[in-house]
């Protein structure tokens, strides 16, 4: 809702004959808030790793406990088999004894009783030991479980993004060295487009080659629904020359050519709105360097970021 009442004040902006300071602050919020949720993404991809490696971490160490545990419950055991065999040899000596003088057999018998209470106290000792054992082994398989099923849904997410990355390249395949590359980095997804592909200088309006790169690329996200999108708009540092009060400068452009693709997108039914999100960064995020042509070339552009949905894994660490 909030992106259709933007892009309804910013087409409403754009439609009169200059931009009133308001709305240009506005504009400049929304920008500001669309960073802060690129780098929010960025920080709950780290927070993922982190947590992953803490998971790890913490595995080894129940692991080392585990050992411990189990080395102690086997001395006891040991233990317990060495007191069970002197209590045979024990039995076998009371009924020699028994022979004996009822002063022999009194001693005897409390000697037997010694043992057999100590035989006693080591076997509640094992049994609880044992028990001890039993729940962390329970709590580590538990654990051990629920970090096998985080790598595995980490693990599917990041070959899911390979998959799309080749079904991109497949379908992007004819515009590829005219202006459009498709890269996999930081488990995401990049669609980079040169302007020279989508835009004549200082304009706005995709043209028609640009569109049908854009509508192949359309096709393609319909079909994966799991993923957010978001489109950058990109210059280099020339001050913005077009037509006054249509555009204040390169940031207004680079925002105004994100939300042209978003509006082709947009047309595809299958993809679901609420997925789409258009920024401008203006100059501020370039490639290379603007001091030469070939590097505003390369700063001039529309990169369309592709991120996996992570409300799963989210819920996941949550619960852990």
């Amino acid at each position: 809702m909030i992106k259709r009442v933007s892009m309804a004040l910013l087409v409403l902006a754009l439609s009169t004959s200059c931009v009133s300071k308001k709305v240009y602050n506005d504009l400049e919020n929304k920008l500001a808030n669309q960073k802060k949720e690129n780098r929010k993404i960025a920080d709950e991809n780290e927070e993922l790793l982190k947590a992953k490696n803490k998971l790890e971490l913490d595995q080894a160490s129940l692991q080392k406990e585990y050992d411990k545990l189990k080395a102690e419950r086997d001395k006891l055991l040991a233990d317990y088999t060495a007191s069970s065999n002197n209590l045979k040899n024990l039995q076998s000596s009371y009924s020699a004894l028994e022979k004996n003088s009822d002063d022999v057999l009194k001693t005897n018998l409390d000697k037997n009783r010694e043992l057999l209470a100590k035989l006693e106290a080591k076997e509640k000792a094992l049994a609880a030991e044992q028990e001890r054992l039993n729940k962390l082994m329970a709590d580590f398989q538990e654990r051990s479980n629920r970090v096998a099923e985080l790598e595995g849904m980490i693990s599917s997410k990041e070959a899911a993004m390979k998959k799309l990355k080749e079904t991109l390249s497949k379908a992007l395949n004819a515009f590829e060295g005219k202006g459009l590359t498709v890269e996999q980095k930081n488990g995401k997804v990049y669609v980079s487009m040169e302007n020279k592909l989508l835009f004549q200088t200082g304009s706005w309006a995709v043209g028609t080659e640009g569109k049908k790169a854009v509508t192949e690329l359309g096709k393609v996200l319909a079909v994966n629904p799991d993923i957010t999108i978001l489109i950058e708009g990109h210059t280099d540092n020339d001050k913005f020359a077009g037509a006054v009060g249509q555009i204040e400068n390169n940031w207004d452009l680079s925002t105004k050519r994100a939300t042209a693709i978003v509006a082709i997108l947009a047309e595809n039914k299958a993809i679901n709105k609420q997925s789409l999100t258009a920024a401008g960064r203006g100059e501020y995020s370039p490639l290379a360097s603007n001091d030469t042509a070939e590097g505003k070339a390369k700063n001039r552009r529309i990169e369309i970021i592709l991120t996996p949905k992570l409300d799963e894994i989210s819920k996941m660490l949550n619960d852990l």
